[in-house]
């Protein structure tokens, strides 16, 4: 007589219930190895909000984001991999620019201001070449 068996080799509750949890939990680990290989992946999901500009450039696309409160910008290089200078800077009309700069592979960013009912501009500047948006979102 196996575990998780009757005399007569029917299979009981027992056995049906843990091989069930045994399938639940392998799926789980399943979905949740593969939901963190496909965020890091995926360079939108950076930004909370939805996107309000995209504005592509020979070093890659610069990337402008909203919510109700508050804007986002990423610049994403166009060849990820090698490492290369890049930067990104996002200003609210009457306020200070918030910058992240250095030296990355893939990104620069998320760089986030509170913009509730103000203009912003975006700039983004990968390995030399750059690109504004100007005053958007007004």
């Amino acid at each position: 007589m196996t575990r998780g068996t009757d005399r007569d080799g029917w299979r009981t509750r027992r056995g049906i219930a843990s091989r069930l949890l045994a399938l639940a939990l392998t799926t789980a680990l399943g979905l949740v190895v593969g939901g963190i290989e496909a965020s890091s992946a995926d360079a939108a999901s950076v930004c909370a909000g939805r996107p309000a500009k995209t504005v592509p450039f020979s070093g890659g696309e610069l990337r402008v984001y909203r919510t109700r409160d508050y804007a986002c910008a990423t610049v994403v290089a166009a060849k990820p991999g090698k490492r290369r200078r890049m930067s990104v800077q996002i200003q609210p009309r009457g306020g200070r620019p918030v910058v992240d700069s250095g030296s990355f592979t893939r990104q620069a960013g998320p760089v986030t201001v509170h913009a509730l009912n103000r203009c912003v501009r975006a700039s983004g500047t990968i390995a030399g070449k750059t690109v504004t948006t100007g005053w958007i979102l007004c």
